[in-house]
């Protein structure tokens, strides 16, 4: 019987670069719409195609949804979180989950660095008012980016990667990470409060998991210094969106740089009227370069499990 892989949902045109590799391998792949699906719709698609793989962009992939074919083998996650998939579900079934954890680190870093540029320059908010016909060069409240300190929430690859660029600025740097055990060259290992109340800008690149749900909160934004700048290019349940926009009403922070949103695709009305609100729609991780090895190294992924050989980055340990 051919093995069958199901790609739930896509965040690019169309399904050609996991096609070739997996149609190349002599299996079939099953394409769900571009949008992802709510759960109950990926459940009744397993259920119909009793896939040996699951591919998945955005859409959620549900202890149901495991459960639903005998035949599933893998669980490959196209990015590197795996806040959407039920882990502990598939590894208590054998099934390996696995993902594509540096496809991105250019990208999402350049990103963040991106956002501390507009902030420190007023990037964003002079082509506001130029464009509204503002022609205000004396409203510059401007700041040296080498000047600043910065702080890191989490210190994984893509943080490291920020680290570097902003070294190069003459930032100095913090950071706060529980599985740290010794300070990264330039940079100094700090407890979260004390990152807060010492750094110009915060920049979130920890993952997504119960411990760090909300972590920048009412109270953890009230630690930071007023007028700072926090940047989230993460994931959007790590930051509180109400109090970031309670923070940006009261001018504790300045501005907040958000390429994600815990409410994606929706934009709270509130934050949109911020003028010190700079958004973009959770695309940090992507480029030509990042998308197309993302694509292919997920599907080859997928190939490799289901020929019997070991998958690359596992990310469970499902029982022998």
């Amino acid at each position: 019987m051919i093995d069958t892989v199901f790609l739930t949902d896509y965040a690019w045109p169309d399904d050609s670069v996991e096609r070739e590799v997996v149609e190349r391998a002599a299996m079939r792949l099953v394409s769900g719409p571009a949008i992802p699906l709510p759960a109950a719709e990926i459940e009744a698609m397993v259920r119909e195609h009793r896939p040996s793989a699951i591919l998945t962009c955005w859409a959620p992939v549900s202890a149901e949804a495991i459960e639903a074919s005998a035949r599933l083998q893998i669980v490959a996650r196209l990015g590197v979180g795996l806040d959407n998939i039920a882990v502990d579900a598939a590894t208590a079934r054998g099934i390996v989950v696995t993902n594509v954890p540096d496809y991105c680190v250019e990208e999402v870093s350049d990103h963040a660095i991106g956002f501390a540029l507009a902030w420190t320059r007023g990037l964003v908010f002079f082509d506001r008012e130029v464009h509204a016909g503002r022609w205000s060069p004396a409203e510059a409240r401007l700041r040296r980016l080498g000047a600043l300190t910065c702080g890191l929430v989490g210190f994984g690859r893509i943080a490291r990667a920020t680290a570097r660029k902003l070294g190069a600025f003459g930032c100095r740097l913090l950071t706060h990470d529980p599985f740290l055990r010794e300070d990264p060259p330039g940079v100094q290992a700090v407890g979260l409060d004390e990152l807060l109340t010492n750094s110009d800008i915060v920049i979130v690149h920890a993952p997504l998991t119960e411990g760090t749900r909300h972590l920048m909160n009412r109270e953890q934004i009230a630690r930071m210094r007023h007028g700072s700048l926090l940047i989230n290019v993460s994931r959007g349940g790590i930051v509180d969106t109400n109090a970031v926009i309670e923070a940006l009403q009261s001018g504790q922070l300045s501005a907040a740089a958000l390429d994600v949103l815990e409410s994606e695709p929706v934009v709270p009305g509130e934050l949109l009227r911020e003028r010190g609100a700079m958004l973009t729609p959770h695309v940090a991780f992507s480029s030509d370069a990042s998308l197309l090895e993302l694509r292919r190294r997920a599907a080859e992924e997928v190939v490799r499990v289901l020929r019997g050989d070991a998958p690359r980055n596992p990310c469970n340990l499902p029982p022998a």
